[in-house]
């Protein structure tokens, strides 16, 4: 039997650290960390709506097990990273989506920051209706 020759494609040796070397692969090692945390997140919100069918009684067990502390810390973590992400995704957005004012290109810098106090406001506005609705 005939076995097929080996490639003869070059394939560099990558250490597992190599996000490590620059602080750009890192940031961007760390983005794609946060969805793992934002869809756990989910995934826990979406469990959360199912108790929520199983009647008072396995709600409120169900909320008491996500006031442990380990829970607390997570959910803490998913917001930090859903902040990060969320970031630089407006950073992004602003490389996709040059605007332009005439013939002047606004800066980057600019759209991102615009894109961020836009984010809080609307942000405040649904805080703000949550707490007149509640109370």
């Amino acid at each position: 039997m005939n076995r097929p020759e080996k490639s003869k494609l070059y394939y560099p040796k990558m250490p597992a650290a190599w996000w490590l070397r620059k602080r750009s692969y890192f940031l961007f090692m760390i983005r794609e960390l946060s969805s793992v945390f934002i869809a756990l997140f989910l995934v826990v919100y979406l469990t959360q709506l199912y108790q929520l069918s199983g009647g008072s009684e396995t709600y409120v067990a169900f909320a008491r097990r996500l006031a442990s502390p380990g829970w607390i810390i997570f959910h803490i973590a998913a917001l930090l990273f859903a902040i990060y992400h969320s970031i630089t995704w407006f950073q992004s957005t602003a490389v996709v989506m040059p605007i332009k004012v005439g013939e002047r290109e606004v800066p980057r810098n600019v759209v991102t920051a615009v894109n961020v106090v836009v984010w809080i406001v609307l942000s405040l506005i649904i805080w703000l209706l949550f707490v007149a609705l509640r109370g």
